[in-house]
């Protein structure tokens, strides 16, 4: 369906224009100066409260800005905001606006971040990433209409002032704001549009770029917002995104010229493509940890003994030589390494150093103690996401399961991603393919995932009140060292419980056009339109 209501002559002239536009080749006083993102999956919403999809955010980090913004390095830099200042104790922070513009003229104000903030708590916005922004004074009982959206910890102290109290030190709030949970929102669209403010008819944003059209599993595009924070030094006027997930439709459009960026390739034919498209593969150990998650409601894997098994099984160092891409590294822990405020000897599963034989063996032990052989086997479903090395990797995964014993019958499902996701999200799996790349750079934005109130995100239910007992004393410690060593002790009882088997961590995988400049690397693997340009043109002015 079009999602649009421009005119069929209009939506024809932009087709056209962009068949036109492209590459390093062209006339620039021609065409279009246009950039082609592939965002590798299907996209569900583009509005900041209810996105959490990486492939989303690479649009709406071009159309909307929050207090702060990812540098080309991925770091944060100031956004709305031109300063700040924070209370000694660490929990008011008082931000100063700059004066910006919603692309309909509206200034951007400190109520505009005020209304963001109460919506994304709001049961009715049904927000998978609410309890992201749990460490705001009371927004967890905002959350759960135990008090009402004026308690919330997020004021305007007038149109260009926002004092924002936290209920605990966050020493990487910075990171997070620059998050689009936490981006502004134009209350008067939502309210005279609703969920249909976000369409390319309705949407008012604050950014550089601004959608015009989005046509659902083929593409979107978004021209320059003149206003936009930003835009008057993006060099590109307007960005194509393709919802591609075939690679090989992909690798087919960069040799016909049609795309100039793709946010994966097949890795395991690293050299291959290295050779067919010289320049283009760009990667970098990243903050994404890849792993596997039981639905712990759900016979049989409410055993632990079981869980155990299944993980013990599966030969991670194969994986990663042989189906994975060139990089990857195999992850009997959950937290990435380089993330930042964990500087401490972090848990392992303990059975990392085992042979595998011996593994196997503790395996089909754990399973027949748990009631499983011959005379009763044990029969499950695993999902895995249709995209990127996933599907090479399940087959390998079946292997090992069966390798446990011959009553071990495991089926595997490939699933689109989305739809993975979805099922996810409302607990409608078994045992899945998952993984999370880093919202901010600290070690609480993974173990957060497994707090019992977390939520949505929770995907496999899973509780104990000793983890989240300790996830609460970390909050409340001043001390990085000693918040660190608490992270370990939590992360130690995470492993040893097994809600999820952490599989590999990932390095970035790109693949970009090397005549475009402005590409940085970085481990949260985050790349603004605005910051790109292509050799031979000129920012604007």
């Amino acid at each position: 369906m079009l999602k649009s209501l421009m005119s069929t002559g209009l939506a024809a002239a932009l087709a056209l224009s962009l068949a036109a536009c492209g590459g390093g080749g062209g006339d620039a006083s021609k065409d279009v100066p246009t950039l082609r993102r592939g965002i590798s999956a299907k996209v569900d919403t583009l509005d900041p409260n209810k996105s959490s999809a990486q492939w989303e955010n690479i649009i709406i980090g071009d159309m909307f800005i929050g207090l702060t913004t990812d540098g080309p390095d991925g770091r944060p830099q100031m956004g709305m905001a031109e300063s700040y200042e924070v209370s000694d104790d660490g929990l008011v922070w008082t931000f100063k606006l700059g004066d910006y513009q919603w692309s309909d003229g509206h200034p951007v104000t400190a109520q505009d971040f005020v209304y963001g903030f109460n919506r994304i708590q709001k049961p009715e916005t049904a927000s998978q990433y609410a309890s992201l922004l749990w460490l705001i004074k009371n927004a967890e009982k905002v959350s759960n209409q135990e008090l009402p959206p004026e308690e919330l910890g997020v004021k305007a102290l007038d149109d260009k002032t926002l004092e924002i109290t936290l209920e605990y030190p966050a020493p990487y709030l910075l990171g997070l704001l620059s998050h689009y949970t936490t981006f502004p929102i134009p209350s008067w669209a939502v309210e005279q549009y609703g969920d249909a403010w976000i369409q390319p008819e309705n949407i008012v944003v604050n950014g550089p770029y601004k959608l015009v059209y989005w046509r659902t599993g083929d593409q979107l595009v978004a021209d320059k917002n003149p206003t936009g924070f930003g835009a008057p030094e993006a060099c590109f006027d307007r960005v194509v995104y393709l919802e591609l997930e075939d690679l090989v439709a992909v690798e087919n459009k960069i040799a016909a010229g049609e795309m100039d960026i793709n946010n994966g390739f097949d890795g395991t034919r690293y050299q291959e493509l290295d050779e067919k498209l010289p320049g283009w593969l760009r990667t970098t150990p990243a903050l994404i940890s890849t792993y596997w998650t039981f639905n712990t409601k759900v016979a049989p894997f409410d055993d632990t003994r079981v869980r155990k098994a299944l993980s013990m099984a599966l030969d991670r160092e194969f994986m990663v030589k042989n189906v994975l891409t060139t990089g990857y590294l195999p992850a009997y822990s959950f937290v990435p390494p380089g993330i930042n405020n964990y500087d401490v000897d972090r848990p392992e599963v303990e059975w990392k150093d085992m042979p595998r034989e011996q593994r196997l063996e503790e395996a089909r032990s754990l399973l027949e103690e748990a009631g499983f052989g011959p005379d009763n086997p044990l029969e499950f479903e695993f999902i895995h996401r249709s995209t990127d090395d996933n599907p090479k990797v399940a087959p390998v995964a079946q292997a090992n399961w069966s390798d446990i014993a011959p009553w071990v019958k495991p089926t595997i499902v490939k699933q689109d991603t989305k739809v993975l996701y979805s099922r996810l999200r409302t607990g409608d799996f078994a045992f899945s393919d998952a993984a999370w790349v880093a919202d901010y750079d600290d070690p609480i934005n993974f173990l957060y995932l497994l707090d019992s109130e977390t939520g949505q995100q929770n995907y496999g239910d899973y509780s104990n009140p000793e983890y989240d007992a300790l996830l609460d004393k970390s909050n409340q410690e001043l001390d990085l060292k000693a918040r660190a060593e608490t992270f370990a002790e939590a992360e130690e009882l995470l492993l040893n419980d097994y809600p999820i088997t952490p599989m590999w961590f990932q390095v970035t995988k790109n693949l970009v056009d090397p005549t475009l400049t402005g590409w940085e690397e970085n481990a949260k693997d985050n790349h603004r339109s605005r910051f790109l340009c292509r050799d031979g043109m000129k920012s604007a002015d």
